[in-house]
Parts: C-alpha cells; structure tokens; sequence
C-alpha cells in the first residue's frame, strides 16, 4: 500500500465503482427491453448476497447505493404496468407478479426504511389497481418505531410525538412538476394567489403529456399532490413555531388547489387525485397526518356525493386487499365510520349500493368500538379523533 492513503476509503471507492457497474449493466438489460431476460433478471436482483450489498453498504456512498437499488426495483416495476392495465394474466405473469411480491415483502421486513424512503418512486411506477402491492410499499415504518393501536377508543392521532415527524423522501419529485412556465405559476399562487386565471387552467396543465391509457399526465399530478402539501406544512410550521395546527389549513392558498382538483376534475382525474393523496397514508409522520386530515375535510365540505362516494372508494379498495395496510390507511378510515359529524351511514350512496354498505359492515364487524351500522337514538356514539 502507499503511504498516507486511507485503504478502507480507497475500498469504498473500488465498491463503489463495482456496484455502479453492476447496476448500470442490470439497467440497460431491464425487462422492458430485454423481456427474454426477464425471470433471470429478477432473480438477480432480487438475490439476498446483491440485495445486501446495496442495502447493507455504509460510508459515504450509502445513499448512491440505495438508489442504484431502487431503480432496478422501478425497472422491475415497469414490467409489470401494462400487464394489469391491460387485465392480460398470462401464466408467465403471474409467475413474475409473484417474484416482485415476495421481494417487496422481503424488503417490508428486512429493509423497512428503505421502503420508507423511496415509496414514492414505487407507487409513481404502480399502476393505480396494484392495491395489493401498493400496500406493502406503504406498510413500511422505521424498525425503531412503534405504531399505536389505531383501534382504540380514546386514540387521539394530534397527541402522538412521532405524528411531527417530517418523512425523508429520496426524490426530486418537484422535477415532474411541468412545463417550468406552470411551477412558477405554481410556486407565485401559493404565495400571492395570483395569478387568478390559475386554477381554471390547472387542469388543462394536468392533462398534457398524458399517461397511456389515460386522460392525465399521473406523474406530475402525483407530484403536485406532494408538492403542494409539503409547501403547506412548511408555511404551517413558519407560523406555529414547528408545532403545525391541522385545524389551520382549511383556508389557505394549498386548500383552494385540492378543492378546485376535487371539484373541477372529471371523475378518472378525482379518482387519480384522490389515490395521489391516499398514497401518502403511511406511519405516523407530517404527510400522513396532513393527508388524513384534508381527505375527512374533502369529504365533510363536499357540495356532492360523487366526491364523498369516490373518497370512500378509494379507501376500501386498498382495505379489501390482502394484508398488510398501512396505518395511517386505518386510521383515516376509521375516522371516516366513527366521526359522526361526516354521517357516512346516512349518505344516499349507501342505500343505493348494498354491496357497499355490505362490505363495510364486514370490514368493521371485527373490530372493537366501531360500529357496523348507522347508530339508533340510544346508542352512544364514538367520539370523534378529528373534527372538520
């Protein structure tokens, strides 16, 4: 060795190098464009010794690792969007579906903050029916964590410490946000509310450059969603000295974007609104939070049941999916059945739809303190976690 060079640095930088190249071999051989290769691809992938490697790696490249790691799950992923899309479920398919559910639940347990970290990659690569999967990405809470029982009576979701917790997201989801023109628009109405001409033509932005099979450009509607809320909760902690206070969003430059989405959109844009934002009901963290809470106060203020009936949607079919389901998922749900200021049992679109009203009795009948129909005048009802 020379003298005076670090050896365990220069080792970093030769791994470094070594996983550089794997990941950039792995990239250019993705099933996309090599679909032959497919299952072997996978299976490297996805093989516990290159796994550990990336994920396991520390020292300064940590980060560079993990994301070499997440864009061959993306890859990976990519595959995947126009089978569901299309409903074609080829025996060769499911077989792969198979490898990348059992190597997401691998990571659920083994490498949870990973997934913590990089979830929003994940679901912007997921098509929107991918419930099943799209929950296991979302299930992910730090190993130091330990999230509260959201079944109890008394659970108050504003008195948990880790609730302030702002989440670490690996990515530059603002750069989806365009063209540059409509960022700065953006950027200039959540300060000023101007220019006024902005939400009449937010949707008209929204739907260029659209996604196939689908009316809206997804991905930078998924990053608006986000953009907007963590611009929000920043202004709330400037004003409340880092303690934010929900009950202080409703009437604000961030609220008027999500009500003019809920309103003006047709119903395939509302439903890809509402499952952005679904998307971001995780552990208890300042996303999670702030998500649960606009959700309930969309459905409270909605001027009609189409709105409410597509909130509720959008919760049960990630319910209905096979286990498990993210916390804050249960939690805005639950709210949703005990507050009975928002009166879910007596919305028209329960007695319209059994199979709905149905359901939802089955999903709470297990749990305690909830209850399964609309209360009589002699029951007592739950108190409400939060008041819209």
């Amino acid at each position: 060795t020379t003298p005076g060079v670090d050896v365990s640095s220069a080792n970093e930088y030769v791994m470094y190098y070594i996983y550089l190249a794997f990941t950039n071999c792995l990239h250019l051989l993705r099933p996309q464009r090599v679909p032959g290769f497919a299952f072997a691809w996978l299976e490297i992938v996805a093989h516990r010794t290159f796994m550990s490697r990336l994920l396991l790696s520390s020292g300064r490249f940590i980060r560079q690792t993990h994301n070499m790691y997440a864009l061959l799950l993306v890859d990976a992923l990519r595959l995947v969007t126009p089978f569901i899309r299309s409903g074609e479920h080829a025996q060769s398919f499911q077989v792969y579906f198979k490898g990348i559910l059992k190597t997401f639940m691998l990571l659920l347990h083994d490498f949870p903050e990973f997934l913590c970290e990089h979830y929003y990659q994940f679901c912007d690569a997921l098509p929107l029916i991918a419930h099943q999967l799209r929950n296991i990405v979302l299930s992910a809470f730090p190993k130091h964590m330990r999230c509260p029982d959201p079944f109890l009576v008394n659970f108050k979701v504003d008195m948990l410490n880790d609730i302030s917790i702002v989440p670490v997201i690996a990515y530059n989801f603002s750069q989806n946000i365009q063209p540059p023109k409509f960022k700065q628009n953006l950027d200039s109405y959540l300060r000023t509310r101007a220019p006024v001409t902005f939400l009449s033509e937010l949707r008209s932005y929204l739907q260029q450059g659209a996604d196939p099979g689908s009316h809206y450009n997804i991905r930078m509607l998924n990053a608006l969603v986000l953009y907007v809320a963590t611009q929000a909760l920043s202004t709330l902690n400037n004003k409340t000295n880092g303690q934010p206070l929900m009950s202080s969003i409703t009437h604000s430059a961030h609220m008027d974007i999500f009500q003019n989405l809920a309103v003006d959109l047709d119903t395939e844009g509302r439903y890809i609104f509402l499952n952005a934002m679904a998307n971001h009901l995780r552990y208890p963290n300042t996303h999670t939070h702030y998500f649960s809470y606009t959700l309930l106060y969309l459905f409270a203020e909605a001027n009609s049941e189409a709105l409410q009936e597509q909130i509720v949607r959008v919760l049960l079919e990630r319910l209905v999916a096979n286990r498990p389901h993210p916390w804050g998922l249960l939690i805005t749900f639950l709210e949703l059945v005990r507050n009975p200021n928002l009166k879910l049992w007596s919305r028209e679109f329960m007695s319209i739809s059994p199979d709905v009203k149905r359901l939802l009795t089955t999903l709470t009948r297990g749990f305690p303190h909830i209850p399964n129909a609309p209360l009589g005048t002699q029951q007592q009802q739950q108190t409400a976690i939060v008041k819209p």
